[in-house]
């Protein structure tokens, strides 16, 4: 729960979380590749938690949220913790993980796909700039420029594991609530009337038009 941590340990993991090194005593020592950072928060308790910085939230590259799992889920899981321990069995190797990390590199982006995660980025900045000058007072900083970058690197992960050798703009619009939500700060008034960052995001996805592929047949479909 990285919300435990106090703010001494919060700022450490900035420089690693960007620069993945790390620096001790005047020394830097590079971190082992790959290296990410994995946190949970919690969203409950008040007492024994600190806030999150924006600038340690915004070097996530997602914020995924796990709501409670469906009655056949849980009792699937209440099934399995009556018995044995389960055998723990690789099942991906780091030369197969590097190799997969190299050919999502390869993944083509178009410069529209680049221009329509931008133009949701911005919208989050400028919402009146796209017809949603309604909900401009709920927002106090939007995406930085971190958003579009995590949507389309992201973007290209998806992309492969949907067997396509190029990302699409359905890509980018599946991945932009995870990728972008914890990069909106909320003012005052979205706080007091429970205005949530999905609910807005909701709205920009509505008011950002698609770009057509035509280039690359038509690649607003999955």
């Amino acid at each position: 729960e990285i919300n435990r941590a106090p703010a001494k340990v919060q700022s450490a993991l900035l420089e690693v979380m960007q620069e993945q090194q790390v620096t001790i005593g005047g020394q830097t020592f590079q971190v082992p590749r790959p290296f990410l950072v994995m946190a949970t928060q919690n969203p409950i308790e008040a007492e024994g938690t600190y806030p999150l910085p924006e600038a340690q939230v915004d070097r996530f590259l997602m914020k995924v949220l796990v709501d409670y799992p469906s009655m056949g889920e849980e009792a699937a899981v209440v099934g399995r913790s009556l018995g044995e321990e389960p055998e723990v069995r690789e099942r991906l190797t780091l030369e197969d993980l590097e190799r997969y990390r190299r050919v999502s590199g390869a993944v083509l982006v178009d410069r529209d796909v680049i221009g329509y995660a931008v133009a949701l980025a911005d919208a989050t900045r400028n919402p009146s700039d796209y017809g949603l000058a309604d909900i401009a007072r709920y927002i106090d900083y939007g995406a930085s420029p971190r958003g579009p970058i995590g949507l389309v690197q992201g973007g290209r992960a998806l992309a492969l594991l949907r067997g396509r050798g190029y990302v699409s703009t359905t890509d980018i619009r599946d991945l932009t609530p995870d990728v972008l939500r914890h990069r909106i700060v909320l003012s005052y008034d979205a706080l007091a009337e429970d205005v949530a960052a999905d609910a807005l995001l909701e709205r920009v996805l509505a008011a950002v038009p698609e770009p057509r592929l035509e280039r690359l047949g038509g690649a607003t479909a999955a």
